[in-house]
């Protein structure tokens, strides 16, 4: 059986729906403490197993890969807002990197030695070149991306010491939500920028705030390569199959190679949703690069994967849930599953 840390979050709900779609005889657990995930999108099927508990517990992940005989590990589970990494470091170290470390010692204990990791092209951080690809050099500018640079390098460490094998999987910028309504994107606060466009297409919000408009790009707005959840689950999915292929350790890149800019965006979630979506500039941000777009030849040539959708059809999917966002706005809200505590 699989593992997955942080499966009731947004990444980590849409790859379990895609594995148990690919693999209607089998089922998953998934471990999470609930700070961030959504109790929802874990509640759905029966093939699911949820486990309430934090991965850096050492003696409650012994005991949990020991009771559902564990073979890989799908790690989603981190903090992962760059600008709250940045006002708060402590949490980013502590969450992402000791309580992953932790996690790592119970696989130690219990034999688990296949990993596939929730990685970022935040590691990277100002691109040298463009499209960026694996070899680019890795000098991370947040605290954020500093901690999953950690966790890979951990990975290399433990395949080199013990023999484990792992696919770090670094993301450009997850968009979309699953065509079943069954799941989304839910965030508190929400930083992304399609749903947060939607949301002001909505009235939810009195503009989209655009932060600068003078960078060197055609129309003056940063441009980031938007890849929908789906695609980054099936991407897991191959990964799997490729670590169990191919000891060793492997990182891919997981993007669509073309980029889209900030007005780009919002003239498609206008022309999606029909509605006239007010806009408002505001100064750069500090730490912005004008463009991040990937180059995910790797990915393709050795997984086989390719993406499915482009932007519209992300906005697409963005703007069904959206419209009917199933979780509460509240993460405390009750659930319609009870899970296990340990």
């Amino acid at each position: 059986m699989i593992l997955v840390t942080g499966g009731a979050g947004y990444i980590g709900s849409h790859f379990i729906k895609k594995y148990l779609d690919a693999y209607p005889n089998e089922t998953v657990v998934t471990v999470d403490d609930f700070s961030e995930g959504h109790r929802e999108a874990v509640s759905y099927s029966s093939r699911i197993h949820v486990e309430q508990a934090n991965m850096g517990n050492i003696e409650a992940m012994v005991a949990l890969l020991k009771h559902y005989s564990v073979r890989t590990v799908v790690h989603f589970a981190a903090s992962c807002y760059v600008g709250e990494s940045q006002q708060n470091p402590a949490k980013y170290f502590q969450n992402n990197c000791v309580h992953t470390l932790n996690l790592f010692e119970a696989m130690a204990r219990c034999d688990v030695r296949e990993v596939v990791f929730s990685s970022t092209c935040a590691t990277y951080g100002n691109p040298q070149y463009l499209p960026m690809d694996e070899v680019h050099p890795q000098l991370p500018i947040n605290v954020y991306g500093s901690t999953k640079l950690m966790t890979e390098q951990a990975l290399r460490a433990y395949s080199i010491a013990q023999g484990w094998s792992y696919v770090a999987l670094r993301y450009f910028n997850a968009s979309g939500a699953d065509e079943s309504g069954l799941i989304g994107e839910l965030h508190e606060p929400e930083t992304h920028l399609i749903p947060l466009v939607l949301q002001a297409a909505q009235g939810k919000r009195n503009a989209i705030q655009i932060y600068g408009n003078d960078y060197d790009t055609p129309d003056g707005t940063c441009i980031r390569d938007y890849i929908h959840v789906n695609d980054l689950a099936r991407a897991h999915i191959s990964a799997i199959d490729y670590l169990r292929q191919h000891p060793g350790g492997e990182v891919f890149n997981l993007g669509t190679t073309t980029g889209s800019s900030v007005l780009e965006v919002i003239d498609v979630c206008e022309q999606v949703t029909g509605l006239t979506i007010p806009r408002a500039f505001a100064p750069r941000r500090p730490g912005d690069p004008p463009v991040l777009v990937a180059n995910a030849d790797k990915a393709e040539r050795l997984l086989g994967w390719k993406t499915a959708y482009d932007l519209p059809q992300i906005v697409q999917s963005a703007w069904r849930w959206e419209q009917g966002a199933r979780y509460p706005s509240s993460k405390t809200a009750s659930a319609t599953g009870s899970p296990r505590q340990i």
